[in-house]
């Protein structure tokens, strides 16, 4: 790419800020027209609220503002090249990808989208694709080379299902094949595929893997939704729940993900996490403490004890590990959890007397209470550096 046409890329940023979502939406409505079975490959929940879009958008822009120095943005691509490889997004898919999302920057411009334009988009979009296609080829290659390893969609056999609320529920995965799985790092998930027959279509979701790592089986701890109006992330969840039964088939994908445990010799360590949020956090916890000698903090918020998901668990393991410390928030109080010392929600640091300043932080949850206790750390003083949050679904805070 030549620096005139860095600088036509440069010049969409104000057109982009202003209708990128409108952009991203008409591609992906025109991509599906031309290509219906590419539903059974993308989120159609995501699709649905416009939490994909609003991604893509994003993305698009952070693009063309980094245009000179695209380098900058490899985090975040790393990040998404693992939700692709999560869903089998492979080489064969980005010149599909590329040819409506040119053909809708020149159906939604306009006049506004010259041919010099165009061939700048089509020439910077190729590169970006070259870059994704390289650190997904790394991933696939990574994971082939595993013990138990594997890439595409591998059978797997629910063997047990464990209720560990009066929402959440466990399933334990074992592949089909009798074999061994890859060892995931902690923290990192798996994406699952069912076929919903109230949309005719195979649809994944990503799940967090809430069981220590070990060559035998995944656990994935799922939330089942009591919304009326669910998207399909609520359909898959509640179609596990009601539909799934021990010895049924399900369909995943190796581990991925880079919200991964990487603790700091002699340094706390402090897990933050509100709902169903608690998953990969529980991962991290089981395979921290046998091997952890400085502090360790678990602050966990629920609406109550109904809802507390690993409450019994969580509790053995502070019990017997003298340096862990807990702190439950609920939203609603009985005597009893009054006794127990659980703090009235929603869960607040400044509650919490001491925080360490140094310490490592592994944040979980929805969005909005991520993004408070994230600004409450720094408000604290605490290192961006030292602050890690896992998103579910399309990321849509940017806090690092």
């Amino acid at each position: 790419m030549n620096e005139n046409q860095r600088e036509l890329i440069t010049a969409t940023i104000p057109i982009l800020r202003a209708h990128g979502l409108t952009l991203t939406t008409h591609f992906y409505n025109r991509m599906f027209l031309h290509h219906p079975d590419l539903k059974n490959t993308f989120n159609m929940g995501n699709q649905k609220s416009g939490k994909q879009q609003n991604a893509l958008a994003m993305a698009v822009l952070a693009y063309a503002e980094n245009i000179a120095n695209p380098g900058v943005l490899l985090p975040e691509l790393k990040r998404i090249g693992h939700k692709h490889v999560s869903l089998d997004i492979r080489p064969e898919h980005y010149p599909i990808v590329g040819n409506h999302l040119i053909a809708s920057i020149k159906e939604v411009l306009g006049e506004a989208a010259s041919q010099e334009i165009l061939e700048a988009w089509e020439i910077a979009y190729n590169q970006l694709a070259e870059l994704m296609i390289g650190i997904e080829a790394d991933c696939y290659k990574s994971q082939t080379k595993k013990i138990g390893g594997w890439t595409g969609w591998r059978p797997f056999e629910v063997k047990e299902k464990v209720k560990e609320s009066d929402e959440i529920t466990s399933f334990y995965l074992y592949p089909s094949d009798g074999g061994k799985v890859v060892k995931h790092l902690p923290g990192q998930f798996i994406s699952l595929k069912v076929f919903l027959p109230e949309l005719g279509l195979n649809q994944a979701r990503q799940y967090s893997i809430s069981s220590a790592p070990n060559e035998q089986y995944y656990r994935i701890s799922v939330k089942k939704e009591v919304n009326l109006q669910l998207n399909v992330n609520g359909m898959i969840s509640n179609f596990l729940h009601d539909q799934i039964q021990v010895g049924d088939p399900v369909y995943l994908t190796a581990p991925v993900g880079d919200f991964t445990l990487n603790p700091k010799k002699g340094t706390p360590i402090t897990f933050i996490s509100g709902g169903v949020g608690l998953t990969p956090l529980i991962s991290m916890l089981q395979t921290l403490l046998p091997n952890q000698s400085s502090q360790v903090y678990w602050l966990h918020a629920c609406r109550n004890q109904t809802v507390h998901a690993f409450k019994k668990d969580v509790y053995k393991i502070a019990e017997t590990y003298p340096n862990m410390q807990q702190h439950i928030f609920y939203d609603a109080l009985t005597e009893k959890d009054k006794k127990d010392g659980v703090i009235q929600g929603p869960l607040d640091l400044n509650k919490i007397d001491p925080i360490p300043k140094k310490s490592q932080y592994y944040i979980c949850g929805p969005a909005g209470f991520i993004a408070q206790q994230y600004k409450i750390l720094i408000d604290k003083g605490v290192a961006v550096s030292d602050i890690s949050y896992e998103e579910f679904g399309p990321q849509s805070l940017n806090l690092n």
